[in-house]
């Protein structure tokens, strides 16, 4: 059967109901306004030119269709019953679920409950559930990470729905959506590759991808054969041309003082803002410098720039300097924000002007309290330590399921990262220091991470004891390459 006929015949087997559930449930892929899509074939023209439904990959169809309980028209229409993708993310699949189960008299408390928070236009009589929840997420009082709104008003209307919920935030992995190439590369693996060795593996369909599974689903090939090696030769490069490079934020959080915990002041961070500042004007970025802030002004600074036009732009950088834990930073009230919500406001669905863009975060912070040893010393007391050398400590769910994210971390999960109380840390003064040397070479970003990985990995205090080494994720689709700078690089000391 021919597929635009199969997409016709679905159309016409489902009423106005199920597209806007449909549209709800595609919401993430089709990187514009659901409200705006009026008829089925008008969405699934968006998701063919999305390339993520066509003749070849009619498995998005079958998920939909699935999620909607649609069975017999999966039946009628021969489509395989069984889901072997993951295209539609959990969250989005929880509240198109909760909508299911929510009364018209359960809405209109909803409503009511909303009515401060919410424009009333928004909540007109004809407005559903899932209008509802769109708003609340242009309206950022609901996201993937963040549901505590819903659950506060389950709580007064239908306390049952929570259970949905509860079962939500219980979930093993986070996933990674098949709609979205994620190439995540491993600290192991990138020590000892170039941009011109390796081979990533991506997810097999409907395979569930947390952020430990990136490590095992890195292959490298040291000894790649021709085809391989033209297959990777023919990666694209991201666009670097536009009138602005892009915009460079560096929030910078050194006092601790008024935290309320054992949070110490982040003496030594400021050789590290120094460095980022001076080596991203020299890329032709646009740095915006944040000193000492808070959880709410951390989120709002980057949802801020989240509204920014990047559209004659090239990409945005993001580096975070603060105290962490494993999946959070800190800010200097000691309130977590994750690494999550620090990505979120760049999605494709609430930044489209940065869709396609390369999106580059940095993180110098801890991702938990344990050390690592050098393999040659293990017979050094903990006690016997360093007194200028300092760590981050006090980030699992790191990499958003988007397209065209960088995050390159100071330390892998569950260890510290290390600062010079005169020199700055190690991960981004060996960041700095090799972009000035590697960009003028015309040497891709992952190539340069690769070196601050070996680089750092040499590190330790001066016992010979701990070590650190950095990991990079990231879900880009081309490489990053950095027009070479006309001018002299900055220059800073080695640490």
């Amino acid at each position: 059967m021919d597929f635009q006929k199969l997409l016709l015949d679905v159309g016409k087997g489902l009423g106005q109901d199920e597209l806007r559930a449909l549209t709800f449930l595609c919401a993430d892929l089709l990187r514009r306004n659901p409200n705006s899509v009026e008829t089925f074939s008008d969405l699934f023209s968006c998701l063919m030119d999305r390339d993520v439904l066509s003749a070849e990959r009619p498995q998005l169809l079958t998920e939909l269709l699935t999620t909607i309980q649609q069975p017999r028209l999966l039946r009628d229409l021969r489509l395989n019953e069984r889901i072997t993708t993951n295209y539609i993310s959990s969250y989005r699949k929880l509240l198109y679920s909760l909508s299911e189960d929510i009364t018209s008299e359960d809405l209109q408390s909803i409503k009511f409950l909303l009515n401060r928070l919410v424009p009333r236009r928004k909540l007109a009589e004809n407005s559903t559930t899932l209008d509802v929840f769109l708003e609340m997420e242009h309206l950022e009082l609901i996201s993937e990470t963040n549901l505590d709104k819903l659950e506060s008003m389950f709580n007064a209307v239908c306390p049952v729905l929570n259970q949905k919920i509860a079962k939500y935030k219980a979930r093993p992995v986070q996933e990674v959506n098949l709609s979205e190439a994620v190439r995540p590369v491993s600290p192991a693996s990138l020590c000892s590759m170039n941009s011109t060795d390796a081979v990533v593996a991506g997810p097999t369909p409907g395979q569930n991808v947390g952020p430990r599974d990136l490590i095992k689903m890195t292959k490298i090939d040291p000894d790649p054969d021709p085809k391989a090696a033209k297959h990777f030769g023919d990666l694209g490069t991201y666009p670097m041309n536009a009138a602005k490079r892009g915009i460079c934020v560096i929030l910078n959080n050194e006092d601790f003082s008024k935290s309320g915990s054992n949070l110490g002041n982040r003496v030594g961070t400021i050789p590290d803002e120094n460095a980022l500042r001076g080596v991203f004007e020299w890329l032709g970025f646009e740095v915006q410098v944040h000193r000492n802030l808070g959880k709410r002004p951390m989120l709002s600074v980057l949802q801020k720039l989240s509204k920014e036009d990047y559209k004659q732009m090239d990409c945005l950088v993001c580096c975070v300097l603060s105290h962490g834990e494993e999946g959070t930073v800190y800010g200097v009230d000691g309130c977590t924000v994750t690494i999550k919500e620090l990505m979120a406001p760049f999605n494709g669905m609430r930044c489209p002007s940065l869709v396609e863009k390369p999106k580059l975060f940095f993180i110098q912070a801890c991702q938990g309290t344990d050390y690592q040893k050098a393999v040659e010393t293990d017979s050094r007391k903990k006690e016997e330590e360093d007194d200028n050398i300092c760590s981050d400590a006090r980030v699992a769910e790191s990499i958003p399921s988007n397209a065209d994210f960088l995050l390159g971390m100071a330390t892998v999960p569950s260890y510290v990262s290390f600062r010079d109380r005169n020199n700055g840390t190690w991960y981004i003064q060996s960041l700095c220091q090799n972009l000035t040397k590697m960009v003028p070479m015309g040497t891709d970003l992952v190539s340069i991470l690769t070196k601050v990985n070996a680089d750092v990995s040499k590190k330790s205090d001066s016992f010979g004891w701990r070590k650190q080494m950095p990991q990079p994720s990231f879900s880009l689709r081309k490489r990053v390459i950095f027009p070479i700078p006309t001018g002299p690089p900055p220059a800073f000391g080695a640490i």
